[in-house]
């Protein structure tokens, strides 16, 4: 076993080294061109689609789908926003230093450009399966728009065992850790609750997730962002020189990242992109269930995700820990009783507890424990469509029994080989789906032009 996670040690070292993270960035730096900046263009446009539709022209309630655009978004996000958002962002800030967090917010604003891409793709080429539902993501437009059906396989392979572990054992064993730590109960206990409360709902498929997801998100989300906001406001004399320290370590690399300015834009980009998953092909599968009249009114949608994940709930947190954790002119982390740099989630809640003594703490930890949960019920949806895809729509009920069953394993077992294997074939979902939206790159741009020109004649509201 030990000999099995060193491989996958190895070969995620290498699916998430420089190679991967220059193309994740580099795909978006060329739809960002292609497009002509449309996520800045069109990005207040998008969030009025998102949170203030017009009843009749912007719901798409009369159209072909399975849920409204909100859903779909409140589905994405619930799979996104998890705790990459709370442990992701201090990993990053300890081993890349303040600067990593100027980094995940270029990798915002390119991935922004890459989520609009996959989602124009998902929707224009998602198909009705037998139940009568849609289905769509990478594995569709690699099939159907690439006319590669071995690469869409894989990726669909890759994401049904990634769901696994990342959408669900790893996830539950997080909140199992985090409700120990904090209120004394004991794994077996919060790990039955947990798998009772997930089989509840994604045994109801789409709908039901995209129900739970829609009330559990913004909730969540807004009290986690209030609460910062608060230290934020209650610490104002922090936040000059915390944002300082970001902008000048983003390009010295002086801080704890031991001048090495690569490895300040490596943990950046890298845990930006764990935390949004721009590029990974995880959201079009949900994107694909949208009700809509055009593929661009729900890819815009879509494409908030990666700005209120990142720009929104990762800076939150960014700037909270590089607050706490500036001492005058200097970056200086928290030791534990080890001597070792404090980091993960428990960093990120000594931090909030620090400048928001009490209730900040509590933020964190029903932050982690609501994060992780919306995860297991958004990535349910992803493999679930992932295996449909490799075995057929008949495996669905089978995978939803057997992914309920890893969130009870996840709770009570060791994940370090787990984490290493979904980590690595989370990381593999991403070359297909790279090569899909380089090359089918003049399709969005051919979906968006029509998009603005249907708008502009009247033919779409």
């Amino acid at each position: 076993m030990e000999g099995l996670k060193n491989f996958f040690d190895m070969v995620g070292g290498w699916v998430w080294g420089p190679v991967m993270l220059a193309l994740l960035v580099g795909t978006g730096v060329l739809l960002t061109i292609r497009l002509v900046g449309l996520q800045f263009s069109m990005l207040p446009y998008a969030l009025k689609l998102a949170f203030f539709p017009h009843p009749k022209k912007d719901d798409g309630s009369d159209h072909e789908g399975d849920i409204s655009h909100f859903g779909a978004l409140m589905t994405a996000l619930s799979a996104t926003i998890g705790t990459g958002n709370i442990a992701g962002v201090a990993t990053a800030v300890i081993m890349g230093g303040p600067g990593a967090v100027f980094w995940m917010w270029i990798t915002a604003i390119f991935g922004m450009a890459t989520k609009y891409g996959e989602g124009v793709l998902a929707v224009k080429y998602r198909i009705t399966n037998a139940k009568g539902e849609m289905s769509g993501g990478p594995m569709y437009y690699i099939e159907h728009g690439l006319k590669q059906k071995w690469l869409a396989l894989l990726f669909a392979l890759f994401g049904t065992i990634a769901s696994f572990g990342i959408g669900s054992s790893v996830q539950s064993n997080s909140v199992a850790q985090a409700v120990h730590s904090s209120f004394g109960v004991d794994q077996v206990y919060t790990g039955v609750i947990l798998t009772v409360l997930t089989a509840i709902v994604v045994l109801g498929g789409i709908r039901s997730i995209a129900t739970a997801s829609s009330l559990i998100v913004p909730i969540m989300a807004v009290l986690y962002v209030a609460g910062g906001l608060v230290i934020i406001t209650l610490n104002l004399d922090k936040v000059g020189p915390a944002v300082g320290m970001i902008l000048s370590d983003a390009f010295s690399g002086a801080a704890i990242a031991g001048g090495a300015i690569g490895t300040v834009i490596r943990y950046g980009v890298a845990r930006g992109v764990f935390s949004n998953e721009a590029g990974m092909g995880s959201a079009p599968i949900a994107a694909a269930a949208a009700k809509t009249d055009h593929s661009v009114r729900q890819a815009l949608v879509s494409m908030t995700g990666t700005f209120l994940d990142t720009i929104v709930v990762c800076s939150i947190t960014g700037i909270v820990l590089v607050m706490g954790l500036t001492q005058g002119a200097e970056f200086t982390p928290l030791l534990g009783e080890d001597g070792k740099a404090i980091t993960g989630a428990v960093l990120t809640g000594k931090i909030f507890d620090l400048l928001l003594p009490g209730p900040g703490g509590w933020i964190v930890t029903i932050g982690l424990i609501f994060f992780a949960y919306s995860t297991i019920l958004g990535w349910c949806y992803y493999g679930e469509k992932c295996a449909a895809y490799v075995f057929g729509d008949r495996s669905a009920n089978i995978y939803r029994v057997i992914y309920v069953a890893s969130v009870m394993i996840g709770t009570v077992a060791s994940l370090d080989l787990v984490w290493a294997a979904a980590d690595t074939f989370n990381g593999l979902m991403a070359v297909p789906n790279l090569i899909a939206l380089v090359f089918l790159s003049g399709v969005i741009v051919k979906e968006t032009k029509d998009f603005k020109a249907k708008r502009a004649s009247g033919d779409l509201p």
